[in-house]
């Protein structure tokens, strides 16, 4: 690090638990964020502050003046422009250090797990399950971290699942496919600093993670209501009979060699 990273990232460095070594760490990590909405984006602009090195975003999407509300990454400027564009502007005047790189698409699974086996930590701040599945399976697959958030109205939730951990549950373990319909902030509304509070717990497990550090929210699901302003922890086991993460699901999804 030069001087002037030493300086900015100080208040790091005087954490025993970052220190010098620590920080070196999140500069060389690569982080995958699918989605620059609600929760992308506070989850963004940490782990851009905080200096991981190389931030890989994805949204399909444009930036709406419904957006503002709440996903603070974009602003009224940018209404019309791709999120991804939007995102990577806000990022650079923020940390101009940290690499991007950018995906104005829906990944086709082939593209996914590419980026999937490149990233150190995958960021799940998508809004529909259907991609939170897909995501969770090639995550599954490719043995790589997954922080995974959700909000909706006053209530929200996010977990850590670590598939490189033999005692670890996936996303799929905690929601069954076509178990229920989504529910778009569009259709039932949302507090905008729950979505903020969601997105920057994220962040945090995301630099524990990097860091190696303990304590992290593997099997415990935590989950907010902002309208009481009270948490509940959920505990979370691993479904034995999971048609992605079991043993036998892994078995029959190995390529054969």
């Amino acid at each position: 690090m030069d001087d002037n990273q030493l300086l900015r990232y100080s208040r790091h460095i005087l954490l025993p638990q970052v220190d010098i070594a620590g920080q070196e760490k999140l500069l060389r990590a690569r982080v995958l964020i699918i989605g620059l909405g609600g929760l992308g984006s506070p989850a963004a602009m940490y782990l851009a502050a905080s200096g991981v090195g190389h931030l890989v975003l994805v949204d399909h999407d444009r930036v709406d003046l419904t957006n503002l509300q709440r996903q603070i990454v974009h602003t009224t400027e940018n209404i019309g422009r791709d999120k991804t564009e939007s995102a990577a502007q806000t990022l650079r005047a923020l940390n101009p250090d940290v690499r991007l790189t950018t995906f104005t698409t829906r990944f086709a699974e082939d593209s996914l797990r590419e980026q999937v086996r490149l990233a150190d930590v995958i960021v799940d701040g998508s809004d529909n399950f259907e991609t939170r599945f897909a995501v969770n399976k090639v995550c599954v697959e490719e043995r790589k971290p997954l922080v995974t958030g959700a909000v909706v109205r006053f209530d929200g939730q996010v977990t850590v699942f670590r598939p490189d951990s033999p005692d670890s549950p996936c996303y799929r373990c905690l929601y069954q496919e076509g178990g229920g319909p989504d529910e778009p902030c569009a259709q039932f509304g949302v507090l905008a600093p729950a979505a903020g509070i969601i997105g920057s717990i994220q962040a945090a497990e995301t630099l524990k993670l990097l860091l190696g550090l303990e304590g992290t929210l593997v099997g415990r699901l935590l989950v907010l209501d902002a309208r009481n302003m009270e948490w509940r922890t959920v505990k979370l086991r691993k479904d034995p009979a999971c048609p992605v993460c079991s043993h036998g699901a892994r078995q029959a999804s190995a390529p054969a060699r």
